[in-house]
């Protein structure tokens, strides 16, 4: 058995379980709610997408904004804070809002996907697709859609806008020959890289990612020593980390990307929230400068025009009348 296929079935089971006994919450009150959810893209129940129309109905296509919440892969909601406090303004000003319910990295687990990740976030891709497909029932410009998301789902969004176009032409099945080139990205606190090494050599206490390629942790573990077991196996899972990691996808066609943190980066210094740290933006921004492709990174003691996503998406997609 190959050596990466043996570090993801340690553990699954445990994982597995835990999942499945986890308690069903009751379903949250969304205001404003949305015009249509509970539509799918996939076989699996999780597959589904909710969509809110613009508060002013409009006969020419809106610009859209594909959300992607955030949770680790493992957790999270359509409808959580970072996408509600900022939905009414977004759909007062003429734009379609479309969040993406997923596969989480315990659904992969439990169905022998390779590597985990791969199940949320292709997922995200085939909703992409499928929104693109639809994309008169939903009322969208299909050239105008720029993926959202916080951390987990950032990461991810960040995958999508900077992956090259991943339709198959050739496919006998409609919504795989949809691109999947987006306007751009609008992200909060994202991970930019799942490279161990990288993390550890820019935030020395990192600790994040190794759910996603497979089980790391033992019993009684903590997070550093589950961390310590992913760096050792990390070139066992090299080709999964630059597979999913957005910071290998960069090249001078991508489109513009903001990125919004709240801390002060230092690189190669320890940081408060290792996870979600600015290191990793300032790390992605010189990928993506070097590359010729125009990226605006918010941080605390950064000077930029827009100061948080809400008000980049308000003035990239707004409809302003001539």
């Amino acid at each position: 058995m190959h050596a990466a296929q043996m570090i993801f079935q340690t553990g699954c089971l445990a994982i597995c379980l835990t999942g499945l006994a986890a308690a069903q919450a009751p379903k949250e009150l969304v205001s404003p709610e949305p015009t249509e959810s509970g539509i799918s893209y996939g076989d699996h129940r999780k597959q589904q997408l909710m969509y809110w129309k613009p508060t002013q109905t409009s006969d020419q296509p809106t610009p859209c904004v594909f959300y992607i919440h955030g949770g680790g892969w493992r957790g999270g909601s359509q409808t959580d804070a970072n996408l509600m406090g900022m939905l009414p303004n977004l759909l007062d000003s003429g734009i379609t809002v479309i969040s993406v319910q997923y596969r989480y990295i315990q659904d992969a687990l439990a169905e022998n996907v390779i590597p985990p990740v791969k199940a949320p976030m292709s997922d995200c891709a085939r909703a992409l697709q499928f929104v693109r497909y639809h994309s008169k029932r939903f009322g969208i410009d299909p050239d105008r859609m720029i993926a959202v998301g916080g951390s987990a789902g950032a990461c991810t969004s960040l995958w999508l806008a900077l992956h090259d176009d991943m339709k198959d032409a050739s496919s006998e099945d409609p919504i795989a020959r949809q691109s999947t080139r987006l306007m751009g990205a609008a992200v909060i606190r994202p991970q930019t890289t799942l490279d161990p090494k990288q993390m550890k050599e820019w935030t020395p206490n990192s600790w994040y990612g190794g759910h996603a390629f497979g089980r790391f942790a033992k019993a009684g573990d903590k997070k550093p020593a589950q961390f310590a077991r992913f760096l050792a196996a990390r070139e066992e899972v090299l080709p999964w980390i630059k597979a999913y990691s957005p910071i290998e996808h960069v090249s001078s066609d991508d489109p513009p990307i903001y990125m919004f943190y709240s801390d002060e980066p230092k690189i190669g210094q320890k940081q408060g929230d290792p996870t979600h740290t600015s290191n990793f933006g300032i790390k992605l921004q010189e990928r993506l400068e070097a590359a010729g492709v125009e990226c605006e990174l918010f941080h605390k003691g950064s000077d930029v025009p827009h100061a948080s996503v809400e008000a980049y998406l308000l003035d990239r997609l707004s409809i302003k009348e001539d």
